[in-house]
């Protein structure tokens, strides 16, 4: 299916750019209460490119809620927190995840595809890989005019590997390295400027935490902390003047992992993530007087530690920057397994909202999970019964790790 859109109007959507808060007005004046013209507190969303890193592209953890920092570890762990693999009891796995993207927009041809796997090659070490593809499908690029001046099929790619390793008996940490590609419309010419792919490199920091606890039953309690996608500014002009950070995101989790006995096992988890990334400045604060606000001039250590306090709107700002998801997964018999859960983030911040329903079935070595997002409210969304699917082949026990923490 073709798209005719008109190549400025493209590039504005795809960037995210910030520019998209300009009707809030400051009241009173110097008092840094920014509201929306209705008098409603500013809706002052935070934008980045690449957008399509933070897309949870498997089916099992997005079917809890998108809940998947401290979950137990699989081959999709890449995405969350690297430092998992290392606590797994399997020497190895792969996995193929497909998601159908933005299908609430009636778009039938932009899908993200994910392919990851891991391998043990000794009990307290791990590697992992995996390839991110995001296709946007095929657009046919207008002028102001509407004349047709090309067509492109934009994608954009992430191949990542990383290193995990036990950093004690119940401790766990990883480094993971990134490259980026992003192929908007190159080739093509803006104002007589020529748009080229932009590409970088980026890195992910994580650790990981399992200890059982004395009850009853057989239980653990697992705590994960990742800082993704810290890498260098992009632009997809030569030209310009400025450079767009990438969606550097803290992330905090929590999982109880429950067996009450041989067949039935449940894990209940919480995430809390936070872009680190300025807070855009509704007053488009211009010091230098160059045409471009302050907050996307920001380097990236500056932008990081700045983004805890940046929000013009104070603390109470802040704290509606973060994201929430909470989710709960049961296995029978590790055969199959039902999952559900909720994402939250804050009106004022993107007003994502949905529920997550998931099931998943095993078969020795093999896998095969989805998930289905559920629209809430009466607020029509783009994610609308976003569906998800993946399946995954474990290598096997991985017979000389004999851990009790990993129990």
């Amino acid at each position: 299916m073709k798209n005719y859109i008109h190549l400025l109007s493209f590039l504005f959507f795809i960037s995210y750019s910030n520019y998209s808060n300009a009707q809030c007005v400051e009241s009173p004046l110097g008092s840094g209460n920014w509201l929306e013209p209705d008098g409603s507190p500013c809706r002052n969303s935070i934008s980045t490119v690449v957008s399509f890193l933070r897309i949870v592209p498997d089916a099992r953890t997005s079917g809890m809620g998108s809940v998947g920092l401290a979950t137990s570890a699989d081959a999709n762990a890449m995405h969350f927190n690297a430092a998992k693999i290392a606590s797994s009891k399997g020497d190895g796995g792969i996995s193929v995840s497909y998601v159908p993207w933005l299908k609430g927009l009636g778009l039938n041809d932009i899908y993200m595809a994910y392919l990851s796997g891991y391998y043990k090659f000794s009990k307290k070490e791990a590697i992992s890989a995996s390839i991110r593809y995001f296709s946007l499908g095929e657009f046919t690029f207008t002028n102001t005019q509407g004349d047709v001046i090309g067509s492109g099929k934009p994608n954009e790619f992430e191949i990542a590997v990383a290193y995990s390793r036990s950093l004690g008996d119940k401790l766990y940490g990883a480094l993971t390295g990134k490259f980026i590609n992003s192929n908007l419309a190159s080739g093509q010419q803006l104002n007589g400027v020529d748009i080229e792919t932009a590409r970088t490199g980026a890195a992910d920091i994580s650790v990981f935490y399992r200890t059982p606890l004395k009850t009853n039953t057989k239980s653990n309690l697992a705590i994960g902390v990742a800082v993704s996608n810290l890498g260098g500014k992009i632009s997809y002009t030569k030209a310009s003047t400025v450079r767009d950070l990438l969606p550097a995101n803290l992330g905090i989790g929590a999982a109880w992992d429950v067996d009450f006995d041989q067949y039935n096992r449940i894990t209940l988890g919480l995430d809390v993530n936070k872009l680190l990334v300025p807070s855009p400045d509704p007053g488009y604060t211009d010091a230098d007087q160059n045409g471009v606000p302050d907050y996307r001039e920001k380097a990236l250590l500056p932008s990081i530690f700045g983004s805890f306090s940046d929000a013009k709107g104070g603390f109470s700002e802040e704290l509606a920057e973060i994201q929430l998801g909470i989710g709960g997964e049961y296995w029978y018999n590790d055969q199959f397994a039902i999952r559900a859960g909720y994402q939250y983030e804050n009106p004022r911040k993107g007003n994502l909202k949905y529920f997550t329903l998931g099931l998943g079935l095993k078969y020795t070595t093999f896998g095969l999970n989805l998930s289905y997002l559920v629209p809430t409210g009466n607020t029509r969304s783009a994610l609308d019964n976003t569906l998800r699917f993946t399946l995954n082949f474990d290598f096997g026990a991985f017979e000389v790790d004999e851990d009790p923490n990993l129990n």
